[in-house]
């Protein structure tokens, strides 16, 4: 079966950016500066990305892109053995990641439908609240809403790669960025807004503590969706003229100044009402929409709030289902219409102990976590990283002589030992300390 290929560069990095630009950029990445000192974070988070980020997502292009397969397909052809294996835990990952992430997705199209007709505003932090977590415990709506987001997404999987992902990342991301230089602009109008700039952009050197720094890794590590196969899939459809390491850098940029744009856009509105930057979720659902009652034209820029989450979700969610598409086409040889169907089918029944952990199962719990928080933890604390760390050494190890190869004939240079010095020892060694850290 021939393998899709992106259309442009243009598109793949576009396709590739939107994979890492998801919900968590938009208020995961506040949150984290701001409970940790702000200016100094961003040097760190910075630091990070533009170091053991961008080698491991080159690493993840390459070995995508010389398989011209998936991840399991792409692992046994390149090596074999027990390297497979890799590949699968990469799409349990993203599966059960998906099976939360939909719910969520979700929470963000009802929350537009209640932007629309007010019901999202109010100046009551704890009636928003009360509003918040009555909607997330009613079953009924979780899941209808849950199946919604699923729709939408498999509904661009389907198209494939030049007609569904690439077409949607093409509108989706400029849109995206669009949106949020407005809305940033809205917010730095705010009177008190420029405290929240100065905490954002001017390091506190005194705030600089060893568990900052690994929150500042972990959080670059995962906003440039490594880890999970996504990037190996995307290296797949690439084409032998495109450049990686340049495209790698664009990729790296445009993800990160999501996130760094998020920053701009939430914490000078979150000084300028002197509500506490590290509400953590709650600044999305709650504190964002009390403080759009309190602007002019209030109901519009929560609209265009929510809208752009919807954006980030679904250029995310896409890159999630991908992959699992993907292992079904390559590993059985499904057309890509039953491999769409049954993931989305297979995913929206995981995704119902998830939906139900506010309301009805609320009370169910494993190690002391409920569904949503069980998969959560799982993913993001022990699967991502193993999957980080597999990568690594499979680059910069396992399987050298071929990296090397790839990377000459595309127009490597004296980058290359530095690259294989961070895949190989760095990135497996820091990899390991948030693994410690957060289990």
């Amino acid at each position: 079966m021939s393998r899709a290929n992106w259309g442009s560069r243009l598109g793949f990095i576009l396709a590739a950016s939107g994979s890492a630009v998801g919900l968590g950029a938009i208020w995961k990445f506040p949150y984290v500066a701001g409970k940790n000192g702000g200016g100094v974070f961003l040097l760190a988070y910075l630091a990070c990305v533009f170091t053991v980020g961008i080698a491991l997502l080159l690493a993840e292009m390459v070995i995508g892109r010389a398989a011209n397969r998936s991840a399991t397909t792409a692992f046994r052809d390149l090596k074999g053995g027990l390297w497979p294996w890799a590949g699968r835990l990469s799409v349990l990952c993203i599966f059960i990641v998906m099976a939360y992430y939909s719910v969520v997705g979700g929470w963000v199209i009802a929350y537009i439908g209640k932007s629309i007709t007010g019901e999202a505003l109010g100046q009551d932090t704890k009636a928003l609240g009360a509003a918040f977590t009555h909607f997330i415990a009613d079953p009924a709506s979780s899941l209808f809403y849950t199946a919604i987001f699923l729709g939408v997404t498999v509904a661009v999987v389907l198209g494939g790669v030049q007609k569904g992902i690439e077409r949607m990342s093409k509108v989706l991301m400029p849109a995206l960025f669009i949106l949020m230089l407005v809305l940033i602009a809205r917010s730095l109008t705010l009177p008190g807004a420029w405290e929240g700039v100065r905490y954002f952009i001017t390091p506190d050197f005194s705030k600089l503590t060893s568990a900052m720094v690994v929150d500042a890794l972990g959080l670059a590590f995962f906003s440039l969706s490594l880890g999970m196969g996504i990037i190996i899939s995307y290296g797949s459809y690439v084409d032998k003229e495109t450049n990686l390491a340049g495209a790698t850098l664009w990729i790296s940029i445009l993800a990160t100044l999501a996130s760094v744009l998020a920053g701009f856009m939430v914490l000078p509105a979150v000084f300028a009402f002197g509500v506490d930057p590290a509400a953590g979720p709650g600044l999305t659902f709650i504190t964002m929409p009390a403080i759009f009652a309190q602007m002019p034209f209030g109901q519009a820029w929560a609209i265009a709030f929510f809208l752009l989450l919807l954006f980030a979700a679904l250029t995310s969610s896409v890159s999630i289902v991908e992959p699992i598409v993907s292992y079904f086409i390559d590993e059985f040889g499904w057309e890509r219409r039953r491999a769409a169907y049954i993931t989305t089918v297979a995913v929206f029944i995981a995704s119902i102990p998830a939906a139900l952990s506010f309301g009805t199962m609320a009370e169910s719990k494993l190690f002391g976590k409920t569904a949503f928080d069980l998969m959560d933890y799982a993913t993001s604390n022990i699967m991502m990283p193993a999957g980080g760390i597999l990568v690594a050494i499979f680059a910069g190890w396992t399987i050298w002589p071929r990296i090397h190869s790839e990377l000459l004939s595309n127009g490597g240079g004296r980058w290359i030992p530095a690259f294989r010095g961070i895949c190989a020892i760095v990135a497996p060694i820091m990899i390991g300390v948030i693994w410690v850290h957060n289990l």
